[in-house]
């Protein structure tokens, strides 16, 4: 792979020019999607990313030296322009390197790893905590490019898309950019292991008595406070749309992937919001129900054409599916589409609502029908959920279609109905 020595000082190590890449993802590996995540979310114009990642995949990257601190390489455009690239990384200092290092020492299973070209979770979730992350975040890829661009060009955009090609197959190159070659860094490992095992180990702790131990629990500080609410959903990578993966459908994972976030995100407000833990919580949503709240989620014509045929209704019901689903979710929904029969003593309070609804003045003419009792002159309809509750209808087209949330009366309900 390399073309030179690949460890003189300062242990530049240059990559040969890989060939073309149609029809495949730049990134195998779990760090080197990371490393294209950080290339993506830091990246001002999405439109310089797509175009850099086009670049890669047709080849106009040329051999790439990685060095402590950057990447540089020659990228070509469409005409044949060539570009010193570079892509700046920050390098740890002693001190960082020190407790990167101690890291990967204590645990044997970690060396094993590394020696295996792998990246493994546990040393990177222990890195991240201790401040010392090999693996670059936002803002963390410096672009540098003589084609004028401040942010990342189609040039510096390309090199870290062949970059993560390389990351898969030697992931040392990061610890590289940050400042050590492998064989150094193979050196150091090695000494604080044996160092580690001649120590003279300290006795096993005979732990606390269980009466101790809960006699303490009084003493203990309280628990900290909840944290913040983030401001907006996470935001899932971007997959590479250009590749041809065989059976899968790319558009509706990301359109999952995003949906998954964003519910994530409500049920995170939900559970930080006063009183939640008094709240019973929510019936897990059925699949018909779940289908609903993906086509009021998708934006894209297309994925709610298609998620309308996989649930089995037509466009025209999904779309006061969704309607409803707004008003108020499964409650809502099950308005629209629940033509139930109410027991006796459940018409026995409805009848008494609808009494007490217009105790002062003149009652409409309401004609019942299972639990929807409809206003056949105006248009209007009332229906009566499980819960009690009454969900505001009128009538257009010839279809009844939901005006609004619920209300606890049902004359609020019905001048809810009225579709001005």
């Amino acid at each position: 792979m390399s073309t030179r020595d690949p460890y003189p000082y300062p242990y530049e190590k240059t990559f040969a020019a890989l060939p073309t890449a149609p029809g495949r993802g730049f990134a195998g590996t779990w760090w080197g999607h990371a490393w294209l995540r950080a290339l993506e979310d830091s990246a001002l114009d999405g439109e310089q990313v797509r175009q850099g990642r086009r670049y890669a995949r047709a080849g106009a990257v040329g051999a790439v030296t990685a060095r402590p601190g950057g990447l540089t390489a020659v990228v070509r455009d469409r005409d044949g322009t060539a570009h010193r690239t570079d892509v700046l990384v920050q390098e740890f200092t002693p001190a960082e390197w020190d407790r990167l290092l101690g890291l990967a020492a204590a645990e044997s299973g970690y060396i094993a790893a590394l020696l295996d070209r792998e990246v493994p979770p546990g040393l990177a979730e222990d890195a991240a905590a201790a401040g010392v992350d090999p693996l670059p975040g936002i803002g963390d890829l410096d672009p540098r490019c003589d084609c004028g661009e401040w942010d990342h060009c189609p040039h510096t955009a390309a090199l870290c898309y062949q970059v993560a090609r390389l990351l898969d197959q030697d992931p040392f190159v990061l610890l590289l950019l940050r400042g050590r070659g492998e064989r150094e860094l193979l050196g150091e490992l090695e000494e604080r292991s044996s160092a580690e095992a001649e120590a003279p180990q300290a006795p096993a702790d005979e732990g606390v008595p269980a009466a101790d131990a809960f006699g303490a629990a009084a003493l203990l500080p309280p628990l900290p406070a909840l944290p913040e609410l983030p401001q907006a959903p996470g935001r899932p990578p971007t997959l590479d749309t250009e590749a041809e993966a065989e059976g899968l459908d790319v558009d509706a994972v990301e359109f999952l992937a995003q949906a998954a976030a964003s519910e994530a995100y409500r049920r995170l407000a939900e559970a930080l919001a006063p009183g939640h833990a008094e709240r019973v919580p929510p019936a897990p949503l059925t699949a018909a129900e779940d289908v609903v709240r993906l086509t009021a989620e998708a934006h894209d014509i297309r994925l709610r054409a298609r998620l309308s045929a996989a649930s089995g209704r037509e466009r025209a019901a999904m779309d006061r599916a969704v309607l409803a689903w707004g008003f108020g979710g499964s409650a809502a929904l099950a308005a629209l589409e629940d033509d139930w029969t109410p027991d006796r003593t459940t018409l026995s309070r409805a009848r008494a609502a609808l009494a007490a609804a217009w105790a002062d003045e003149e009652a409409p003419v309401l004609r019942r029908v299972r639990a929807r009792w409809t206003e056949a002159d105006t248009g209007r309809q009332l229906r009566l959920g499980r819960d009690g509750r009454w969900w505001p209808y009128h009538r257009e087209a010839g279809r009844w279609i939901p005006t609004g949330p619920s209300a606890p009366d049902p004359a609020s309900a019905l001048a809810a109905a009225d579709p001005a």
